[in-house]
């Protein structure tokens, strides 16, 4: 039996990426999967993957950006699975581009997705998560924390995560809920192997530890932050980026 045998995790953004890592290191740990994408046909091929492991899996379709589709969603979750213990809020987009050149639409999507989400699903799933003593784990970024040319959009997204973070630790934490987030770096994903050698060797001149780093160097802190090894642990925001915020 793992750790998390018994608690239920939802996992924005969860078909592919490091949402699917994160779901299928806390699917290890015992955990039930509520797996939630807008890539339906993702979703379901994942979902072969986890059946393959006898992980307990559930997909849902909801942009996480629409509140009256999370209402919907939160509904489906109360009506299938009762409750929920552990909310990760890993869904994201980026929409680069120098300001100037910016279109608002850019703009709007990715803080639609980015943070409009995160908030959504902690309002909406809060009252669940305080009868169960229960854990948020918000996926920032280090681009949140350090900014970057051209993702004004994204950085501002990410930071105001950061900022949800630390006012949901104090505003929930009298209910024994346990809010904590996580900013990777560039991490080794579909997105990043899209890049040119050029921007690749860039990026990794600002990398102390000369490397990339992996998915499960994310979903393995997710797990740690989801699971009682960090009970006295709310509000901190770990930097996961082989030392670029050094």
């Amino acid at each position: 039996m793992g750790v998390l045998t018994g608690k239920t995790a939802i996992v924005t953004g969860a078909s592919r990426g490091i949402g699917k890592t994160i779901a299928m290191d806390l699917a290890a740990s015992g955990a039930k999967i509520i797996a939630v994408d807008v890539l339906q046909d993702q979703l379901i091929e994942t979902q072969k993957e986890f059946n393959a492991k006898d992980f307990q899996y559930f997909p849902y379709v909801c942009d996480v950006g629409d509140y009256d589709k999370v209402e919907e969603f939160h509904k489906k979750v109360k009506q299938d699975h009762g409750s929920i213990d552990i909310l990760v809020n890993n869904a994201g987009i980026t929409r680069d581009g120098l300001i100037m050149r910016m279109k608002k639409a850019d703009w709007d999507s990715v803080i639609h997705v980015n943070l409009t989400g995160v908030f959504n699903l902690c309002k909406i799933f809060s009252r669940m998560l305080m009868k169960k003593a229960g854990i948020i784990v918000n996926i920032s970024s280090v681009i949140g924390v350090m900014g970057n040319a051209g993702q004004v959009n994204y950085s501002a997204s990410k930071a105001g995560v950061i900022g949800i973070t630390k006012s949901l630790a104090k505003e929930l934490s009298k209910k024994g809920v346990r809010v904590n987030a996580v900013a990777p770096g560039y991490i080794q994903t579909a997105m990043t192997d899209k890049l040119s050698d050029e921007v690749k060797e860039e990026m990794l001149k600002n990398i102390p530890l000369g490397k990339l780093g992996a998915p499960e160097d994310i979903s393995k802190v997710v797990s740690f932050l989801a699971g009682p090894d960090s009970s006295y642990m709310t509000g901190q925001v770990l930097i996961v980026d082989g030392g670029m915020c050094i």
